[in-house]
């Protein structure tokens, strides 16, 4: 799983955005969003620079992204 550190969301539109931009690259993808934090949690076979990219190409600022381990 990856996380996104994520500008410029305030609302559900700016969740179906991410949302939608992410899951054009890969349809199968889990995606979690957290307004309050700025954070965009992906599950996905795309790699981080191409959901990156699409967060860009969604109207988003990304600051940064690391990859986590769930226990």
């Amino acid at each position: 799983m990856i996380e996104f550190q994520v500008e410029g969301m305030s609302c559900q539109h700016c969740v179906s955005a991410v949302t939608k931009a992410i899951r054009a690259l890969d349809s199968a993808a889990l995606v979690e969003v957290n307004l309050e934090n700025g954070r965009v949690r992906v599950q996905s076979q795309a790699t981080s620079e191409r959901i990156g990219s699409a967060i860009v190409d969604a109207g988003y600022e990304v600051k940064g992204n690391r990859t986590i381990v769930d226990a």
